[in-house]
């Protein structure tokens, strides 16, 4: 069955879930706590095939099932709507999406007192983002946390809130502000911030293309502003907002808390500010400096707002605090990994080669391969007998040029070696992929060598390594991202981009059996304690009682007689059985062109009947 949602229409949705507004029947189970509606958020992920962090939103909602969940999903590029949805589950009862890919006027033509505001807010946005306009991480985070004067920055937070709320208020009035967002009025407020006495000297040097680069990339972040996603049929229907990861994915929440209070849960494995640094190293000054100053805005009102923020690691957390993140709101969980395909190669004493270096992951620059072919090069001079099989397929073109690079390299570094004139070499390195007659899949590969290697010099929460602790084997990594917090002390760990360090590290633990068992074991039982599938669930299990005990009633619900009933919905669960809830309608609205309600479809032709309209 296809199940890729089809744009600008419903889709048909089970009968089950499907009841006349007023009467919506929860399915009956029989359950032990609460039953809570949670609106999950998410950018280029769940529930599409191809999205990044779908597959932990997929374990964490089929864990939950006691709870139901509404998924709320921007989408990044027209092939990952194409490739469609994975398989729901039944708990999910409604998937609403929108487009970060494209752009449709909205058509609308403001009226003058409608523009007039839309320059004040859009100004004041601008003035704010220029006048801590960063020239360096350093130097933001400085004056974000305080380091300039507390006064100060507490107001320009604030002025960042009102503009962003403003333009968000303008938004629902008049149907939506994509056109405006690209238009001249928002250039030329640009321009006229930057050149402002006050502004940063990086947004002083701003230019017509770089403003015309940054209003374009902050009308794609501000899309959420334009969805209709914030009324009583939408999230003002949901206990609480997950969003799973912050920055854009997060704004949807914000909206929903400002226009209907309801709190908001983040959750992130990567903070957006770091990723910005890390990824458009050479942008022009003045696009680098405004687009990181609205990242670490949008930052710190996230974290001011949210009821709670789960980081996925330490080195995420510290990120966190530095952006204004109360270390109150604070509660460190990590990801749930599914550990039953790597049981069974844990579970198996001994090695397929005792002499044998893996590496398993994508292959790209960030993971530097380059610096792991010259570390092994000093581990052959000194273990003649070692072998090193790379294990991964190409992240997209730059991934594809990489690999061929690496390839030439080990070519160059180990030559075909033969026992004899009429032998047929063969190198000590090679370059391989899941899938085959002998590596069917990644347990495979961890298993097939006696030691797994990361050379990272950019990580954030390292699942191969975990993936390689689920099956027992030794480690040596590079000291980047959440590395040290994963291994704990379970693994070698030496400094990125260190060939000599990383060889040495490797010989040590080659050259003696006994301590890479008693590792490998240790990991086993480390990644099997902190980083399962159920350690997770249970963790955001109670992290969604702990908000709702302590966020009042939001919704007044009615008897026949139009009389109140106080107790029909308590602070932190839904009663299960008929109730009569205003909200639980599903009723397509009408928005932007590029956004779509689309309730999930049914499992089969017959139990399924056409959404309301």
């Amino acid at each position: 069955m296809d199940n890729r949602p089809s744009r600008h229409r419903l889709v048909r949705i089970p009968s089950s879930r499907c009841e006349p507004p007023g009467q919506r029947r929860l399915p009956k189970r029989e359950i032990g706590g609460a039953r809570v509606r949670i609106g999950l958020l998410t950018e280029g992920g769940y529930p599409y095939v191809s999205g990044e962090a779908g597959l932990w939103c997929d374990r964490l909602v089929r864990g939950l099932e006691q709870h139901e969940f509404d998924v709320y999903a921007l989408s990044r590029s027209e092939r990952q709507e194409a490739e469609g949805w994975v398989p729901l589950p039944p708990q999910v009862s409604r998937v609403r999406t929108a487009s970060l890919w494209d752009f449709e006027d909205d058509g609308m033509a403001h009226g003058r007192r409608a523009r007039r505001r839309f320059a004040e807010c859009y100004g004041e946005l601008a003035a704010v983002l220029c006048r801590t306009a960063p020239g360096n991480s350093a130097a933001y985070l400085e004056r974000a946390s305080g380091g300039a004067s507390e006064g100060e920055s507490a107001l320009e937070a604030d002025r960042f809130a009102n503009a962003l709320y403003g333009l968000a208020e303008l938004a629902r009035d008049n149907g939506g502000l994509p056109a405006a967002l690209r238009s001249e009025t928002a250039v030329r407020a640009l321009e006229r911030a930057c050149r402002a006495p006050r502004a940063h000297r990086s947004a002083r040097e701003a230019r017509v293309p770089d403003l015309l680069a940054v209003a374009a990339r902050l009308e794609h972040a501000l899309r959420p502003l334009s969805l209709d996603w914030y009324e009583d049929d939408g999230l003002g229907a949901v206990d609480l907002c997950h969003a799973a990861s912050g920055g854009t994915a997060a704004l949807p929440g914000l909206l929903a808390r400002h226009f209907r209070d309801v709190p908001l849960l983040v959750t992130e494995y990567g903070v957006r500010l770091r990723t910005h640094y890390l990824t458009e190293p050479d942008a022009p000054p003045a696009i680098r400096s405004l687009l990181a100053a609205f990242h670490g805005r949008l930052a710190a009102e996230t974290y001011r707002r949210a009821a709670v923020i789960t980081p996925g690691n330490t080195h995420a957390r510290r990120w966190q605090e530095r952006c204004g993140a109360d270390r109150a709101k604070l509660r460190t969980v990590h990801p749930g990994m599914d550990a039953t395909p790597f049981a069974e190669t844990g579970e198996s004493p001994g090695y397929a080669d005792p002499h044998t270096l893996v590496w398993v992951g994508r292959v790209e620059p960030a993971k530097d391969l380059v610096s792991l072919l010259h570390a092994f090069a000093e581990i052959r001079k000194a273990e003649p007998r070692a072998r090193l099989r790379i294990v991964g397929s190409p992240a997209g073109p730059e991934g594809a040029a990489y690999l061929a690079h690496c390839k030439g390299l080990a070519a160059q570094l180990f030559p075909d070696e033969a026992d004899g004139p009429h032998a047929v070499g063969r190198n000590p390195v090679s370059f391989e992929e899941t899938g085959g007659p002998e590596l069917p899949s990644r347990a495979d590969a961890y298993g097939a060598g006696a030691l797994v290697v990361l050379s990272s010099v950019v990580e954030g929460f390292p699942s191969g390594l975990v993936e390689a602790m689920f099956c027992g084997r030794a480690t040596v990594s590079t000291d980047v991202g959440a590395v040290v917090e994963a291994i704990g002390g379970t693994g070698l760990v030496v400094p990125p981009r260190n060939p000599r360090a990383l060889a040495e590290a490797c010989v040590a633990l080659l050259r003696d059996p006994e301590r890479r068992e008693r590792l490998g074991a240790a990991a086993r039982a480390r990644a099997l304690e902190l980083f399962t599938v159920e350690q997770n669930v249970a963790a955001f299990h109670g992290i969604y009682l702990e908000i709702l005990s302590s966020t009042p009633v939001r919704r007044v619900v009615f008897d026949d007689t139009g009389e109140p009933l106080p107790f029909a919905v308590t602070a932190e669960a839904h009663v299960p059985g008929r109730w009569t809830d205003p909200t639980a309608g599903v009723v397509a609205r009408g928005g932007p062109g590029w956004a779509t309600d689309a309730p999930v479809r049914a499992t089969s032709p017959a139990s399924a009947t056409e959404g309301v309209r």
